[in-house]
C-alpha cells in the first residue's frame, strides 16, 4: 500500500514540536458517557453526532465524530474521552462543542480510547 492509502502510518508521521507542560494541561480532557447517537449524512466525511454527559459540573456536549466504525449499540452508554475547552465548530450547519479523542489506524478509521469502566463522567485525564 501507498502512503495515499496509509495516511496515518506511524512510520510516516513527524514527531511534532514540543508545546510545553503548561500547553497540554491548559487542555480540559474528561471522561463523558455516550447518550445519544445520531447519523450525520450532511457532513462531508463520513460521521455521527454524538452527544456525551460530562457530568454535573459540565453536562451534556454535542460532538461531530469519524467513527462511523462503530454501531450505535456499540457507541451508546460507552466511555469516551474528550478535549471539552478546545472552542466550539461548525460542521455542516451543527455546532460541535468537544473534540472525542481517538487513535488512528494507518488508513485514517478512528479507535475510540478507552477508560476504566468504572470511572464517573466528568473524571479529569491527567
Amino acid at each position: 500500500m501507498g502512503t495515499a492509502e496509509r495516511p496515518y502510518a506511524p512510520e510516516g508521521l513527524p514527531h511534532k514540536e514540543d508545546i510545553g507542560a503548561d500547553g497540554f494541561f491548559a487542555v480540559d480532557m474528561r471522561v463523558g458517557r455516550v447518550v445519544e447517537v445520531e447519523e450525520f449524512p450532511q457532513a462531508r466525511k463520513p460521521s455521527l453526532k454524538l452527544a456525551v454527559d460530562f457530568g454535573p459540573v459540565v453536562g451534556v456536549l454535542k460532538t461531530s465524530a469519524q467513527v462511523t466504525n462503530y454501531s450505535r449499540d456499540e457507541l451508546m452508554g460507552r466511555l469516551v474521552v474528550g478535549a471539552i475547552n478546545l472552542g466550539p465548530r461548525r460542521i455542516a450547519g451543527f455546532k460541535s462543542e468537544f473534540l472525542v479523542l481517538g487513535s488512528m489506524e494507518p488508513d485514517g478509521t478512528v479507535r475510540l480510547l478507552r477508560v476504566e469502566p468504572d470511572l464517573a463522567p466528568g473524571a479529569p485525564i491527567a
